[in-house]
């Protein structure tokens, strides 16, 4: 009977040999890719521009974003695993994949992506030509269209672009990154060598061309190159040609040796613009030789090499998203400025003294943000002001409002982070306009991003000197504040102050704080203080007492609090997780995470707030629960390698308004998530209607609602609806 699966007992009746308990002891089992999760994301936002129910102009922006996420991916997640492939390093994935392993599994789903954002671009070129908006192919025109484009081309255009010769005396010309040409096979006379010439579209003209007209007719640049290149070669036969795009490792790593950030990084941004091509992009008519010769001089193999039957670029598709058509858009909103500062008529610092307040971005207007430096900038008794300045926008009033506080003669001190990717050159531009005012700039740590977004403001009080903090969850940008949802926390608490100046000098002077108060502040102590967070609700649930674990947040991908996670569901506690984007916690899966539930929001707002919420002791949602807001996602990078804040609040009505609105309404959400499988791959989800209940859309509900923390006197008068766990208001 060796070897059998079944034993029989005495009257021949079959028993089932026991299930053995499922392992979970390879990376494999218990974690998902984080490049492959992204690439979920990824699809997850290019399905909003499949979404029916937005408007046509909306899902065109949607598609345009996953481009540009998707070429953003590439210059830096694929560059630095094919850096690490050709240096034969063998650094491995969470799952425990190495780079050559995890470049196959992503070339194959990128592939599959391209191809799905060539069909969603079909489908929408059809649905918005009924509509009146084309994006049009030259042979879709008539004659009279023609002739204005030929005109345009021949005005505009051709003293713009420069045609060169490829041969012995004309070397191969440098294409920059996001760099996009034209290449041709051209036959002059009796000559029997082929000319290879190259035409590269100048980056500061447009890419879509608007034909006048009645109808919006939208045409591509590189259409005109092809269409009238007689105009740049006469007299030459053409024989064949092909579009191409490339795209370079943009990623800057930076040198512990550097003995001067700002140096460094100048040049550095000059480098990027020279790095390796990692993706050649080529429209699948490119005559062979021009490939063969492209992938030759870019020095790519096929693997680097993406063929499409459509437009290359689609992320230059957000220019056509500015037709001035409101019936193809979002209907307009308007963020509120809170009711409690209107009622101290306007004196930021009057409402902070009186309690504590959040304003929930975009729903609520940065302005708040804004005028409370405009104030501090502008308010005799304010002494200093110290800022933190991650990602501020092209034309930032926050930059202004700092310059006006050191002309006004208040010591200023500004953070700003150089290693802010893809605005290091404009962080450089606004330390030298910081520092020519008098204000004091610091550039932190040279392995470390400072990423907490923290304003201190020391003010003379009637009753002595006192601190305003602002903690939020998002940059000080003030065009990302009007689609990332994002929190502002503002607050006079003492103790928080004390913390908020012990961070400044940890990044001003290395002075490691170790007396904190109530901050935590990573890489020193925050993973630590989430992982005695969670240990607490591991104890309770061990005593039978409630425990749970709400968090919101953009990313999960550091292996020690997904393992503290699922210590905590082995031990019974109940934890929901509102991830938007990458996520390496496997949810859902029997003897491994069986508590743990994940889903994923995306919809008008781009969901970037970041939040937990620990039971405490008692049933979720509950006044005894503890609530931190933090700057940091749970990955690796923020709790290790960057400085980052976890911030308590204690305050009832704050308390109240990211617990029983903000939490609960992302829980409640059906209309705008996805839910995480156990196999690793996320489902919208849906409301059938069976149990008599609607879809609810956190977004909408946000925009109708204000804020409780924000209303102040006027919740006397109305209150603003509370939500329940049944998704009802209450």
């Amino acid at each position: 009977m060796a070897n059998t699966p079944l034993a029989m007992n005495d009257d021949t009746t079959s028993v089932s040999a026991p299930e053995k308990p499922p392992r979970f002891d390879t990376p494999e089992t218990r974690y998902v890719n984080r490049e492959l999760s992204w690439l979920s994301f990824n699809r997850r936002v290019l399905a909003e521009a499949e979404n029916e129910a937005f408007p046509l102009l909306e899902r065109l922006r949607f598609l345009s974003i996953s481009a540009s996420n998707l070429d953003e991916f590439v210059m830096i997640r694929v560059a630095g695993l094919e850096g690490q492939a050709s240096r034969g390093l063998e650094t491995l994935g969470i799952d425990g994949r190495d780079p050559r392993q995890q470049l196959e599994a992503i070339r194959e789903q990128m592939g599959a992506l391209v191809v799905r954002q060539q069909r969603v671009l079909d489908d929408l070129r059809r649905l918005l030509a009924i509509e009146g908006i084309w994006i049009a192919t030259i042979e879709d025109l008539d004659k009279k269209q023609k002739a204005w484009l030929q005109d345009y081309f021949e005005n505009d255009i051709l003293p713009l672009i420069t045609p060169q010769a490829i041969d012995p005396s004309h070397p191969f010309p440098f294409v920059a990154n996001f760099g996009a040409g034209v290449i041709f096979r051209l036959k002059r006379g009796k000559r029997k060598a082929d000319l290879m010439e190259m035409v590269l579209i100048p980056p500061a003209a447009p890419r879509f061309v608007r034909v006048p007209g009645e109808k919006a007719v939208y045409v591509s640049i590189e259409q005109l190159v092809v269409q009238f290149a007689n105009l740049l070669f006469p007299g030459f036969k053409i024989l064949g040609d092909g579009l191409f795009r490339v795209l370079r490792d943009s990623d800057i790593e930076v040198e512990e040796e550097a003995e001067d950030l700002v140096r460094y990084f100048r040049t550095a941004i000059q480098r990027r613009r020279r790095g390796n091509v990692v993706l050649l992009e080529l429209d699948d008519e490119c005559d062979e030789v021009a490939e063969a010769l492209l992938r030759e001089q870019f020095e790519v193999d096929e693997a680097m090499t993406v063929k499409t039957s459509g437009m290359l670029g689609l992320a230059d598709l957000s220019a056509v998203c500015s037709e001035p058509r409101p019936d193809l858009k979002f209907d307009p909103f308007s963020p509120r400025y809170p009711e409690r500062i209107l009622a101290h008529d306007g004196d930021c610092f009057s409402a902070i003294r009186e309690k504590d307040i959040v304003i929930h971005h975009p729903y609520e207007t940065f302005e708040v943000v804004v005028d409370f430096l405009r104030q501090a900038a502008r308010d005799p008794a304010v002494v200093s002001i110290k800022q933190t300045l991650y990602r501020a926008g092209d034309q930032s009033p926050v930059i202004a409002a700092l310059i006006e506080a050191a002309e006004n003669g208040k010591a200023v001190t500004a953070v700003v982070e150089l290693k802010a990717r893809f605005d290091e050159e404009r962080n450089l531009q606004w330390a030298t306009e910081l520092e020519r005012a008098g204000v004091q700039v610091i550039y932190g740590f040279t392995e470390w991003k400072t990423h907490a977004k923290v304003s201190l403001v020391v003010r003379r009080d009637e009753d002595g000197y006192a601190t305003y903090c602002h903690f939020g969850t998002g940059n000080y940008h003030p065009v990302n504040a009007k689609i990332y949802t994002d929190f502002s926390y503002f607050t006079a608490d003492p103790a928080l102050g004390r913390d908020a100046a012990k961070m400044f000098n940890f990044v001003t002077g290395y002075i490691e704080p170790t007396d904190l108060e109530k901050l935590a502040i990573s890489p020193i102590g925050l993973q630590d203080k989430l992982y005695q967070l969670i240990d607490r609700e591991i104890a309770n649930a061990k005593k039978n007492k409630p425990a749970g674990i709400w968090a919101k947040m953009n990313s999960i991908t550091n292996q020690g609090v997904i393992d503290k996670l699922y210590e905590a569901s082995a031990a019974g506690v109940e934890i929901v997780l509102v991830v938007r984007g990458i996520c390496s916690l496997r949810a859902g899966v029997p003897g491994l995470s069986d508590n743990i539930s994940v889903k994923s929001i995306i919809g008008r707002f781009l969901e970037h707030s970041r939040m937990w919420v620990f039971a405490n002791g008692a049933d979720l949602p509950s006044k005894k629960a503890d609530v931190w807001i933090t700057s940091a996602d749970a990955m690796s990078r923020n709790l290790e390698h960057r400085v980052e804040v976890l911030v308590p609040v204690t305050n009832k009505t704050v308390h109240d308004q990211l617990v029983d609105q903000v939490m609960l309404a992302n829980i409640l959400d059906t209309e705008r998530s996805w839910r995480l499988g156990p196999d690793g791959q996320y489902e919208r989800m849906r409301v059938d209607g069976t149990d008599g209940r609607s879809g609810f859309n956190c977004h909408q509900y946000f925009m109708d609602n204000p804020s409780l923390s924000g209303r102040g006197s006027a919740l006397k008068s109305q209150e603003v609806p509370r939500l329940t766990l049944k998704g009802e208001t209450a």
